[in-house]
């Protein structure tokens, strides 16, 4: 029997399920978790769905979370979507349940839970989601709300199918979520906006980034320069790919202050493999995507010159 299959059948089998997603979450986490959790409330009315996890920070247009009593966890099945370990797990109630399981596109560095089902070559995991509705659609029905949910979910995580993990399969699933109602195009133009406040960061980023003749690029953005433009650490997330729109940049980080000191961290390539960076600094994701975390600018310095070696070992691997 597949893991799918597996995953189904213990579906099933629960009255109660509780959907858990990572720590500040992106269109995919929210995506994942909340379309999984309204195929399975309009396919099993009779069971408890909740969605659970700290604030949504910015999309709240997409969905709210569930607050639940400590208590509801008793006996039931408790999916973490679109998180690859277990600290990043919002809300750590999640091991609370009788029974965990772990859906994820990321690589599975920490196979938590009773059920783990990971695939790499999806471009979201929100694309699984559908795929797994596909599978058992004699039994499980898809709500215009799901659809809306998971495409903006795989949006997200395509960066509007601009990245390579979008395959032919991937567009198939959005134009297959396309065919539901709801508003695609007030959607796209939602997940895209951003405050004055933000493009103002935007230009602060262009002036501030920092290229070295290897393609390698930083730029760090203080606690205090957010606290003068009124910008909070989420909205952040849409000055993240901008460094990829110049011909010069190969690989870059985005280092974002925190109130308490030390660094998120933000990395992209167009080519170099940053998640072994990222897992040296506590962090974690897709080879060309990933989020690590420094604890001071020495550490953001260490990072730096991580980036600068390996955009320096892919230079010299394209020559030959």
């Amino acid at each position: 029997m597949s893991v799918r299959k597996d995953i189904f059948s213990t579906i099933k089998n629960y009255e109660t399920i509780i959907i858990h997603r990572h720590q500040r979450p992106d269109p995919d986490a929210i995506g994942s978790q909340v379309g999984l959790a309204e195929i399975l409330r309009a396919s099993y009315p009779e069971k408890r769905v909740y969605q659970v996890g700290g604030a949504v920070e910015g999309l709240e247009f997409l969905a709210e979370m569930n607050e639940i009593e400590d208590s509801i966890y008793k006996d039931a099945l408790v999916i973490v979507t679109d998180t690859a370990n277990s600290p990043r797990i919002s809300d750590d109630r999640y091991s609370l349940g009788d029974k965990l399981i772990k859906i994820d596109h990321h690589p599975n560095d920490e196979p938590y839970g009773n059920l783990v089902w990971i695939n790499t070559k999806a471009s979201s995991c929100s694309e699984m989601i559908v795929d797994f509705y596909d599978e058992f659609q004699d039994e499980l029905v898809m709500t215009d709300n799901a659809a809306r949910l998971l495409y903006a979910g795989i949006v997200g995580d395509t960066g509007r199918f601009l990245y390579p993990a979008t395959t032919p399969h991937t567009l198939e699933t959005a134009a297959e979520l396309r065919g539901y109602s709801f508003d695609a195009t007030g959607l796209n133009r939602k997940l895209e906006e951003m405050s004055l406040s933000v493009a103002k960061l935007a230009g602060y980023v262009y002036q501030a980034l920092a290229v070295d003749e290897q393609g390698a690029a930083q730029v760090i953005i203080s606690n205090e320069l957010l606290n003068e433009n009124g910008i909070v650490d989420a909205q952040t997330a849409a000055i993240v790919a901008l460094p990829g729109a110049i011909d010069e940049v190969l690989a870059w980080g985005i280092f974002v202050q925190q109130p308490e000191g030390y660094y998120r961290v933000r990395l992209r390539s167009k080519g170099p493999v940053i998640n072994e960076i990222a897992k040296r600094h506590h962090g974690g994701g897709h080879p060309l995507a990933s989020g690590a975390n420094a604890r001071d600018m020495e550490e953001v310095n260490v990072i730096y010159r991580e980036i600068q070696a390996i955009c320096k070992a892919f230079r010299k691997q394209q020559i030959k």
